[in-house]
């Protein structure tokens, strides 16, 4: 049998597939594994090149198969796809991963640590509960509003609804209906606390890395979308430019270009929503801010004068995300613009 030097693998939850090939690419294995042969099957084998789609515990084997020796490379699964033929099914998806993996022109994905998925493990549970906050706050808002209780608009506001939810003597809410509020007011307060919670873990986290600190300095960017850039972003030299990251990210115009016209329509929105949401809605208040106060940087002063707002912020967004691939890439803090003398 010859030598295998590359192989593809199509991971799932319990049953794996593995292509491999030699040097002249005639396939030698293609076989399944159960989930606890998957590290006994790679332990025996040569070092080789490794090539997996990145998808859910990707990350995980990724860590366990390269600490056995193997060169393993992470790919997007939309740039893997191309090279299934025919039907899908496991042996093909092994075998176009095989071969995705040895194209020279393939982009990768960083092989992220287990203190990175941490954090942004932290930051997706702490989106889940805002997500859950929002949905019980609305309710409250609606059923309150059937008896004639309201409150403005704002997530402070609604202490208000919680007092008349607590207020035995009002006589607006009955009683089995004020029963079925308490339980929601119960469950609003609770999670209220665990986002406090996981909020406090992450300040914590950004406190001691250096990297979040220094991306923590740029206009519209914060403690949480620093240390959520941070975790996301691996190395900063899989992309070879700002641009990238940002496009990386979602927030560059889609192209549909051809024959020399170049045309840009809105934004992609591939990539990651996360970043792109905290992104823009730091570039919001930004732009929020510099309306009421003035700012001293003339590119933001000039489209902010020209666009509207959320096209500005869609635009500081992209900036910021180019100005995070400098930090993170070069190091250094963010110095703000000087406005030119007259």
């Amino acid at each position: 049998m010859n030598e295998v030097i590359t192989i593809g693998i199509d991971i799932a939850k319990n049953v794996f597939q593995v292509h491999g090939v030699d040097a002249s690419g005639s396939t030698v294995i293609r076989k399944q594994l159960k989930r606890r042969q998957v590290l006994a099957f790679f332990k025996k084998l040569p070092a080789c090149l490794v090539g997996m789609e990145a998808c859910g515990t990707a990350h995980y084997w990724a860590r366990e198969i390269t600490a056995l020796g193997h060169d393993v490379r992470l790919m997007p699964p939309r740039y893997v796809k191309p090279y299934v033929k025919r039907n899908k099914h496991d042996a093909a998806d092994a075998e176009a991963g095989c071969e995705a993996v040895t194209r020279p022109s393939m982009r990768f994905v960083a092989v992220k640590s287990a203190e990175q998925q941490s954090v942004l493990m932290v930051h997706r549970t702490r989106d889940l509960l805002v997500r859950q906050r929002t949905m019980l706050v609305n309710a409250l808002r609606s059923h309150l509003a059937e008896f004639g209780a309201v409150a403005p608009v704002g997530l402070p506001q609604v202490r208000k609804l919680l007092a008349v939810i607590a207020d035995k003597e009002d006589q607006r809410i009955p009683s089995l209906a004020r029963t079925c509020l308490e339980g929601l007011a119960r469950q609003l307060l609770s999670l209220e606390g665990e986002i406090t919670d996981a909020e406090k873990l992450i300040h914590g986290w950004h406190r001691g890395n250096e990297d979040s600190q220094r991306l923590d300095t740029i206009p519209g960017i914060g403690t949480i979308t620093a240390s959520a850039l941070t975790a996301s972003i691996t190395d900063p030299q899989v992309f070879a430019s700002g641009r990238m990251m940002a496009a990386w990210i979602g927030i560059v115009p889609k192209q549909n270009s051809t024959g020399g016209k170049h045309r840009l329509g809105r934004i992609s929105k591939q990539g990651d929503p996360y970043l792109r949401r905290l992104l823009v809605a730091g570039a919001l208040s930004v732009i929020k801010q510099a309306r009421w106060r003035g700012t001293t940087d003339p590119w933001l002063a000039n489209i902010i004068a020209t666009k509207p707002a959320k096209v500005a912020a869609v635009a500081l967004a992209n900036k910021n995300a180019r100005v995070a691939w400098v930090l993170l890439r070069h190091g250094g803090t963010y110095r703000p613009p000087v406005a030119p003398a007259a």
